[in-house]
């Protein structure tokens, strides 16, 4: 497969362009600054320098027409303000869904957050509110898209522990960690599993192996 990554220097995009890579997949990774063209290469991607806040659905086409699925991994990340939460982590994935479906690739799948379904709860930090209410309406809008095969993924609390390879995937999984390893692992695992489209899914640490996981939900 060729598969285009938005957001394409984050900290699980880079461990699932090395996932993929490794299993014989071509990846591109989109990034909006070219000094990040080195760490994906390491990673056995392709850097596509694409600023997801400038860029038109055009832009993204020339980069997704020969690609077989799409994965939107982008965020404003730590030290973002409220704006940049609705500009990249709403904005962008609809930009980058607009550009999928006009690009004729189906298979989307989606980094979302645990949280992202509800109204946040009162006295949560107001950009982190703003964060997740952006997420959730990222998902809703993909969703709504008759012209993608999608899946969204929403983990628990992100950790850089070493994974584990043992997950908890479902509908509703209630709050936990996950790491980033296993994050990776079990997009990798979505890609290849036709048969999860059109499910939103949590994810947290577990004792079921990715594979298995997966399988169990598609």
């Amino acid at each position: 497969m060729r598969i285009v990554i938005a957001g394409g220097h984050g900290r699980i995009a880079l461990r699932l362009e090395r996932l993929l890579a490794g299993r014989g997949d071509e990846v591109a990774g989109v990034v909006r600054r070219p000094a990040h063209a080195g760490d994906l290469l390491a990673a056995g991607a392709e850097p596509v320098v694409c600023d997801l806040e400038s860029a038109t659905v055009g832009d993204l086409v020339r980069h997704l027409e020969s690609a077989d699925a799409a994965v939107f991994a982008a965020g404003a990340g730590p030290g973002s303000g409220i704006g940049r939460k609705d500009t990249v982590d709403r904005g962008a994935a609809a930009l980058f869904a607009d550009a999928a479906e006009a690009a004729g690739v189906r298979r989307f799948v989606v980094v979302s957050s645990m949280g992202a379904d509800r109204e946040p709860p009162e006295g949560t930090d107001p950009v982190f509110a703003a964060y997740l209410r952006a997420k959730g309406a990222a998902d809703a809008d993909v969703r709504s898209r008759a012209g993608l095969d999608w899946t969204i993924l929403r983990p628990g609390r992100l950790t850089d522990d070493p994974g584990t390879g043992l997950v908890r995937l479902a509908e509703s999984t209630g709050r936990g960690e996950v790491t980033r390893d296993d994050v990776a692992a079990v997009l990798a695992a979505l890609l290849a599993e036709p048969g999860t489209a059109g499910r939103t899914l949590e994810l947290v640490g577990g004792d079921t192996p990715v594979a298995e996981a997966v399988k169990s939900v598609a």
